[in-house]
């Protein structure tokens, strides 16, 4: 980027939830990949970040040596309803990640959707002129891009889609696929993270709009717009110095001695009906019916945070979940060995890293992941080359991380393979795929990732 030039970020999550208390406002950190591999990013070059928030209000961050600012816009209940709750998890997060069986389509949805786009557009342009650069961020503000093209044609657009970008013969069923492709196209550069995603967008605007298209770029009503796949990163360095922290390493050793010597297998996942909870589950369970010598020398650390519980379909995923750890527990418990340990909740960064570093083997089984930033935090975590992931081959991160054991979560007989030849790998086998793959998530780190982007208009 100019030095002349700043930083827009646009987005439906943004890094924290503000909580107004008595001794003034409370920042919570949000989860998921977005708001991980961001923040760190905005806060080293500074800029502005436009998110949705209870309330309207602009702050200085972080408070005590402010390096952005944050931006809120308030949804109001009938926004919140029909643009998130509604078009984006209803329709769009289900079609992208390929179960038809929970699309719904609503118009009046959709038109609160094109409403909240066009709202989070005119803020963009507020914050931005010219020679800055507004890089747009995920399926909840795919129009954005369309309604500040609209109102100035010069503007830097970049807009980066972080979950699945589906096959045309399933994207094709969205009654408003013409004006969600055209939203995206009117950016000088969409990225996705990984080339089948890049290749079914190209394909669905080639044959749904008439684009053309020339190896990566599409031209379209007299714009070129540039197509790229490049996997989001973590920032490898803040990790793995976090494990190494003296109280990491105390925190480890206090979860060592609480298990008693079993192997532990981890699993961290935000509650969602993609990322396969109660497939892993019954993976576990069918290994431990088949071998039971494994009984009581293994237990599952399931961590799920809560997760857009105004959703139905989550609170009966919760419901499910529940009910099949209950299962599995109450058939192979001995009561002192616990075959699965569930938390339904939150945990600190330091927290999380502890638990990586304690976890033999992590479990990353996901029915469908854009990408999925668990399984490259945990490699960072391990910083003495051991450890052991078990990945799904429906997650977007499996092309990077071809050392892992990789497997199908649809199938409880390959969950239950897998895991059984991550216990019963030797470990100078662990140290080799954990060295390879430690290197490549460490070179292509979040710095690498926003390079990508952030130098686009340097060669242009």
């Amino acid at each position: 980027m100019s030095h002349a030039s700043r930083l827009v970020l646009v987005s439906h999550r943004g890094p924290y939830v503000l909580r107004p208390t008595a001794r003034g406002v409370k920042r919570e950190r949000t989860i998921g990949g977005l708001a991980v591999a961001l923040l760190p990013l905005v806060e080293k070059i500074g800029g502005v970040w436009i998110t949705s928030g209870e309330s309207a209000g602009r702050y200085m961050m972080p408070p005590r040596k402010p390096r952005f600012e944050l931006r809120y816009l308030p949804l109001t209940a009938e926004q919140k309803q029909g643009f998130y709750y509604g078009l984006s998890n209803n329709a769009l997060w289900p079609l992208c990640h390929s179960f038809l069986g929970r699309v719904h389509y609503d118009l009046a949805e959709w038109n609160m959707y094109e409403q909240v786009n066009s709202e989070f557009a005119r803020a963009a342009l507020e914050e931005a002129d010219e020679a800055d650069l507004i890089w747009v961020h995920d399926y909840q503000m795919a129009r954005v891009p369309f309604f500040i093209r609209e109102r100035r044609s010069l503007s830097r657009l970049m807009f980066f889609w972080h979950i699945p970008f589906p096959p045309i013969e399933i994207f094709r069923t969205l009654p408003w696929r013409r004006a969600l492709l055209e939203g995206l196209l009117a950016c000088d550069l969409i990225g996705f993270h990984i080339p089948e995603y890049a290749r079914n967008f190209i394909d669905s605007a080639v044959e749904l709009l008439g684009a053309q298209a020339d190896g990566d770029f599409l031209h379209y009503a007299g714009r070129t717009t540039q197509v790229i796949a490049r996997p989001i990163g973590i920032d490898f360095a803040a990790m793995d110095s976090m494990a190494r922290l003296p109280q990491t390493e105390a925190r480890v050793q206090q979860l060592h001695g609480a298990l008693g010597g079993n192997t532990l297998i981890i699993g961290v996942e935000r509650m969602d009906y993609t990322k396969g909870i109660v497939e892993r589950l019954r993976g576990v369970e069918h290994l431990l019916e088949q071998h039971p010598g494994w009984r009581g020398r293994f237990s599952l650390m399931q961590i799920v945070t809560p997760s857009r519980d105004g959703v139905e379909a989550y609170r009966q995923k919760k419901r499910e979940i529940d009910e099949m750890v209950g299962r599995v527990n109450g058939r192979f418990s001995d009561g002192i060995w616990i075959p699965v340990r569930y938390q339904n909740r939150s945990l600190s960064p330091a927290e999380l890293v502890a638990y990586y570093r304690t976890a033999d083997i992590a479990l990353v089984t996901p029915l469908r992941d854009g990408l999925n930033l668990v399984a490259k935090e945990y490699v960072a975590s391990r910083i003495h080359n051991d450890g052991i992931v078990i990945l799904s081959e429906f997650a977007g991160v499996a092309g990077q991380l071809r050392e892992a054991i990789i497997t199908n979560p649809y199938s409880q007989e390959d969950v239950a393979a897998a895991i059984l030849q991550a216990l019963q790998m030797p470990k100078a086998e662990q140290r080799q795929r954990m060295a390879m793959m430690r290197a490549r998530v460490k070179a292509q780190d979040i710095r690498w990732w926003v390079d990508g982007f952030l130098n686009y208009f340097d060669h242009v």
